[in-house]
């Protein structure tokens, strides 16, 4: 692992977070906003360590994932009112309030999405 600076994968990870808060403040449907966002925030999360951190694309791949589920454990666990965070609104945003197997779901896709991304960078 080698620390460093990628101006492409800083532009990806800024892409990624608007499409986010467009999601997030524009999109009400059944659908995208509940699925494509928490796929989305997989490839977000990893792009933006991929900005800073130069490693074999598995081993932060991996890193994310288990990122994703961690924080979907805490949602599982009420972490929210065990921390006394339960009115902040960012920690609600940022931690979740409800643990669900579909978000599980949507990690591991996002997660497979990457994987699928990274082998297409060395194939060609």
């Amino acid at each position: 692992m080698k620390f460093t600076f990628s101006p492409q994968n800083l532009f990806i990870t800024l892409a990624l977070f608007l499409v986010e808060v467009v999601i997030a403040l524009f999109v009400r449907d059944k659908f995208i906003r509940p699925y494509s966002g928490d796929i989305l925030v997989v490839l977000l999360v990893y792009y933006f360590l991929k900005t800073f951190i130069k490693t074999k694309p598995i081993y932060l791949a991996v890193f994310t994932l288990l990122f994703a589920f961690f924080v979907e454990w805490m949602q599982h666990l009420n972490a929210i009112t065990h921390l006394n965070l339960q009115h902040n609104k960012w920690a609600k945003i940022i931690i979740g309030t409800s643990f669900s197997w579909a978000d599980i779901l949507c990690y591991t896709v996002g997660f497979l999405i990457i994987l699928w991304i990274e082998r297409k960078k060395l194939i060609q």
